[in-house]
């Protein structure tokens, strides 16, 4: 089956707006339990989307994606951002340690939201009729933004979150140094793109978390995958 661009930005709407905003939440709420409270004084821990909704990287980017993607034909990869959480590293009770669980809370939230999002796959099928296509389409959009939004923070490259964990992790005086990339962060993974070889790397550990996610709620990835091929086609 074909989707129109219509049905397209109803399926990606509501997985695309939470995987993002909640992935920023979860920064703000475990900044905030070791010893920041800067997002939390600014209303940036919250579910509300709207606090977090960047218009370009909420809304234009992967607006823009899928109309170029229905324009162009093939598949795509489907990616935004929020605004970011502002977290005061230096206010939390043991920086360097505690920057790990700050950095690490936003991918494991999408990993949290894909499974949920399976979930929604197994409720549209026991539910059946009208209920099983959108159900099914708009689960599997949710599990592949948020297997993309986790894989992508998870490369050790700062300012991304596996950037802030491999500082946290490495001894002090490689830290200093590896926390010197960041300026250049955003150009590297652009070059990445720019090469292809930036699918290459987020293959893997993409199908890994639809794995899980599928063994979680007890829907093979085989069938995953065969609704993420129709919404990204």
């Amino acid at each position: 089956m074909e989707l129109n661009l219509i049905q397209k930005i109803s399926i990606w709407v509501i997985p695309v707006i939470f995987a993002i905003t909640l992935h920023e939440a979860a920064h703000g709420y475990v900044a905030k339990f070791f010893g920041d409270k800067t997002a939390w004084m600014l209303g940036r821990v919250t579910l509300n989307p709207l606090k977090h909704i960047d218009p370009i990287g909420t809304i234009l980017v992967p607006l823009t994606i899928l109309l170029m993607s229905k324009v162009l034909g093939g598949g795509f990869i489907l990616f935004g951002w929020a605004k970011p959480v502002p977290v005061n590293f230096g206010a939390l009770r043991s920086p360097k340690r505690d920057m790990l669980w700050v950095a690490a809370a936003g991918p494991a939230a999408n990993l949290l939201m894909a499974i949920f999002w399976a979930l929604v796959i197994k409720l549209g099928l026991a539910l059946g009729d009208s209920y099983t296509q959108p159900l099914a389409l708009m689960g599997a959009a949710g599990i592949f933004i948020n297997a993309v939004l986790m894989a992508l923070n998870l490369l050790p490259l700062p300012p991304l979150d596996g950037g802030r964990i491999a500082v946290s992790l490495l001894p002090l005086r490689l830290a200093y140094k590896f926390e010197k990339i960041e300026p250049y962060g955003f150009y590297i993974l652009l070059g990445l793109m720019f090469l292809g070889w930036l699918s290459l790397i987020l293959s893997p550990l993409l199908m890994l978390i639809i794995i899980i996610a599928g063994a979680l709620s007890g829907i093979g990835h085989t069938e995953i995958l065969a609704l993420i091929q129709i919404i990204t086609n």
